[in-house]
Formats: structure tokens, sequence, C-alpha cells
């Protein structure tokens, strides 16, 4: 079909956006997409369209805002039950990381999800896809890790594997057996170390290609974090990841600075998320690499904490910045990419187009998917969002709601209602 009479076609062309060329939206006014099958064939504007395709079917956008979907390249997709009460208990005066101390946070939900099916993780996390997509997420990666030991982190893998399949939220699976020390290994953090390094990632390999042997390998990702895994815990796992040839990923300086970015950088990680306390050298270093940077604003948000990744230090070292939600049942249960537009904006200080596009073209490479989504580009897929505003700002400037009126994945339609 044709899509025409767009306000303003957001098609980001031109791949991911380094420092303070962020924002680039590439718009073209009164714009027009052309998709044949799962793939867009032309952008231009509409009456250029309209007469080199005169018989093609049409879809009039009504001088809406037509875009690329959004990608959220951190969540916590799959787990079971919820955490309201620690929820009361920080309102109370509690830290997350006491709450971790006295059992609860993490380890709360391992046990939630170690109890649970893998019918019941699906029809607990089905109702956060369709919450994902109907705010305009058309991919998102998901992690494992609450389970912390190898039949349930399999679960939770399988679970992913198969809410890709029934669709149509595209989602790109990490495992992270290495999300906390599970209760049993408390006191033993170095054995459980080995137990993920040796043991654990040769079995999800293995598991995985027996499973989905078409699709390249998952993200391996660890929490390097105090309470979690020290800067050498994280070592070895990465490099042992590395040897078995899966991408990785690393949660860095939430709370405490360990020099996880500088390590996971070394590594060549795809990227590097959390980066609230991350050093000044450190974000120069990762400016010159080919690692992305994801901020997850929720999160502070959700914890009601003062600080928030350094976007603009990032953008002048020339660093690759993205955002994400961190769906998760702890800190942030938020399902919509436009809060975290909204957030971005006002405690990462950027511009509203600095944000779409940290939600989109390099949102879309934090997960090395942006060669084929992120942007509407002749030759990429057709996933794209019609707004029910005239002007993308709204999406920053409003929050709260949904501006999502037409979701379009793989030249399907889904109308939002």
């Amino acid at each position: 079909m044709l899509i025409h009479s767009a306000s303003q076609l957001i098609t980001l062309a031109g791949g991911p956006q380094r420092g303070t060329e962020l924002g680039r939206l590439g718009i073209i006014h009164g714009g027009a997409v052309l998709i044949r099958g799962e793939l867009i064939v032309e952008t231009g504007v509409t009456p250029d369209l309209l007469k080199k395709y005169p018989n093609e079917p049409c879809l009039d956008a009504g001088r809406k805002v037509v875009m690329p979907g959004f990608v959220d390249p951190h969540t916590h997709l799959v787990w079971a039950g919820d955490r309201a009460a620690e929820f009361e208990m920080r309102l109370e005066g509690k830290t997350y990381l006491e709450i971790m101390a006295a059992g609860g946070g993490i380890a709360s939900t391992v046990h939630a999800t170690r109890s649970a099916s893998v019918n019941e993780l699906l029809d607990q996390s089905r109702k956060r896809t369709r919450g994902m997509f109907k705010h305009g997420t058309t991919t998102a990666e998901a992690k494992t890790g609450y389970g912390l030991e190898l039949n349930t982190e399999l679960t939770q893998l399988e679970a992913l594997l198969r809410l890709d399949k029934e669709g149509p939220l595209e989602i790109a699976p990490t495992f992270l057996g290495a999300h906390a020390i599970p209760p049993e290994y408390k006191g033993r953090e170095d054995e459980y170390t080995r137990m993920v390094s040796e043991k654990m990632l040769q079995a999800v390999k293995s598991w995985w290609g027996a499973h989905t042997s078409e699709k390249p390998l998952p993200f391996v990702d660890v929490f390097c974090e105090k309470g979690a895994f020290d800067l050498e815990q994280t070592r070895q796992i990465l490099t042992a990841a590395k040897t078995l040839g899966f991408p990785l990923k690393a949660h860095v300086d939430e709370f405490e600075n360990l020099s996880g970015a500088e390590l996971a950088g070394e590594l060549g990680a795809v990227s590097v998320d959390h980066v609230v306390k991350t050093s000044s050298a450190e974000i120069t270093a990762l400016g010159k690499s080919n690692t992305a940077l994801v901020s997850l604003p929720c999160t502070p948000f959700g914890l009601a904490e003062p600080h928030y990744s350094p976007a603009k230090d990032i953008l002048a070292a020339n660093g690759i910045l993205s955002i994400a939600t961190d769906l998760n049942p702890g800190t942030a249960w938020c399902e919509s990419m436009q809060f975290v537009i909204a957030l971005a904006c006002r405690y990462l200080k950027l511009t509203p187009a600095q944000a779409v596009a940290a939600a989109t073209i390099n949102a879309a490479y934090a997960i090395r998917r942006d060669d084929h989504i992120g942007s509407l580009e002749p030759g990429k897929q057709a996933d794209l969002l019609i707004l029910s505003v005239a002007d993308y700002r709204h999406l920053a400037y409003r929050f709260g709601g949904n501006l999502v009126q037409t979701v379009i994945k793989k030249g399907i339609s889904y109308p939002v209602a």
C-alpha cells in the first residue's frame, strides 16, 4: 500500500547517529511511503508518489505523523508475580540495595518465576507485549535472568522464542543468567560465577542450536554492580561468552562505578546499559568505540533517584546514545517508549528530535538490527506508526497517554483501539 498525506514523514535515514548529530530526523513534509509485502519500497512527497503509483492501494495518513516503530533495546519482559509490596517499602525509606540484601528485589521475582510453568509465564508476559505494541514498540530486546538456574533460564528463553513467533511484537532475546547471585549461592559468589561461565553458557548455546538454529545466538548480559557481580566476575562471564561466540551486553554503573563500562567496551560489547555513574574517562573511551550506551530513565524515576545518565556528556564524547524502558517488576513496570521519550527530554535534557532518534534508529543499533529496522528507507522492514497528532514533538510534550493511532508491523496494519 501507499501511505500518503503525512504531515511529517520521519525517515531517520542514514544510519545510527553519533554524538551531537543525534536528532537528524530526515523529515519529509507532506510525505508518503510505499510498502510492498513486508518491505519499504520508496519514500517521497505525496504528489510525486501518487502520480508514480496511480493504481496502488492507498492509506491516507490524514495529515498526521508517520514514523518508524519504536525499538526498546532493554527489557526484562518475562517474569511471574509482582513486587508492589517492595514499592511501598521504598516509600517507607528502604533502599533498593537494602531490599535486595534482605532477600527481596530480584530474588523475590526469581522465586515466583521458578515456580511458574512456561504457559503461566506466557500468559503474564503476553499482556505486557500487547501493552508495548499498542504504545508503538514494534521490536524489543528481552532478557532472561529470573531463573538463576539452568532449567528456569531455558524456560524463559523458550517463552521469549514463543512470544516472538506469535508476534506481532518482534523480540531479540538475551541470556542474563548473571542477573544476581541466587539465594542458594549466598557466600559462594565465585562458585556461581564459574557455574555460569563454564556450564550454563555452553548449555544455552547447545539448547539454542537445537531449538532455533536459524536465528543468531542471543546476547549475553551481566549485571556488574555492587551486590551483584564484581568486575572480575563480570570479566570471567563475558570473556567466556565471547569465546563461545555470543554477542555481549552489560548492565553497568546503575548505583556505583565498578569500571564495568570500560571492561565491556574493551570486549567489544554491543551496548552498555544504565550508565548513570559511569566515569568521564569511560564515557570518552566509549565515544571512540562502536559500543552503544543505553539510558534507562524509567529506572531512576521509578526509584525516585535524582541521578540519570549523563546524556549531554555522552553526546559531547561522540557516543551512540539510545533509550529504553527497562521494563521489569521491581523498578520500572513501564511498557511505553512514549513515556521514556518524555522522561528523556525532562531528565536527560534531550530535545524531542534527539529522544525520537534514540528510541528508533539508535535503539535498533543497540540490538544489532539497524540494518533492517529503526528507519523508513527502501529495503527495510515496514515497521511504522501513524500517530494521532500532526507534530512529532507531542511525543515529548505530552505524557501518560497514547498518541499511536495505527501500528504497522511487517506491512500489516494494526489499528489501536
